[in-house]
């Protein structure tokens, strides 16, 4: 996981104090959790992998865990921030907040765009689960890298498919280990990552 954690994007930063803590409630119950689990976190250099957003209200923005967060046990308001204005294809993203945002920020959008009924997206890391997904279940190009254009490219036309919409659930063949799931709130896009850790033999594969 050498490159993950890094932004690649352009990033226009607005600093801007920390959100209210009422909406992130139930974000931060499932960041928790996934941390936990070691799905989200940071690895032995501190670079984080894995993270969490939610839609801001019915628009295209939405408030994602900042960059560099990773290595946190807890996140409070001054963690998360707003994406409000993002092209993927001219690989630039503007957000307002105490923090910069996730530099997987520009996938999150891609989901967000392709579907209005996705609420949540989370993005986890777990290779064990990632190698017995990979290319079983809707898959990106691994010509596609993480926090590229090419990824959110990817993720568009996976999105277009009815059957993914329907799963709630991908994997990115360019980003080893990486797996995003979706739903109409951040408690069912939890719920498709557990199910899948649980499939095999009834136990979780951790």
């Amino acid at each position: 996981m050498t490159e993950q954690g890094y932004i690649k994007f352009q990033c226009r930063w607005i600093k801007a104090k920390p959100l209210s803590m009422q909406p992130l409630k139930e974000m931060n119950y499932w960041r928790k959790k996934l941390y936990a689990l070691g799905l989200v976190g940071a690895d032995e250099n501190r670079i984080g992998f894995g993270n969490l957003s939610i839609r801001f209200k019915q628009t295209y923005q939405f408030i994602i865990t900042g960059t560099r967060t990773g290595h946190l046990k807890k996140l409070f308001a001054q963690h998360y921030v707003k994406v409000i204005a993002y092209n993927w294809e001219e690989n630039r993203l503007t957000c307002r907040g105490p923090i910069k945002a996730s530099s997987e920020s520009l996938s999150h959008g891609a989901i967000y765009q392709s579907d209005p009924g996705v609420q949540a997206v989370i993005h986890i890391h777990h290779l064990k689960l990632w190698k017995k997904l990979v290319h079983s279940l809707p898959t990106t190009s691994p010509k596609a890298e993480y926090g590229t254009p090419a990824l959110a490219a990817e993720i568009m036309k996976l999105l277009a498919r009815q059957t993914v919409r329907e799963k709630k659930i991908f994997a990115m063949a360019g980003h080893e280990g990486g797996i995003i799931s979706f739903g109409s709130n951040i408690s069912e896009a939890g719920e498709v990552i557990l199910k899948r850790l649980d499939e095999k033999h009834g136990n979780r594969i951790l």
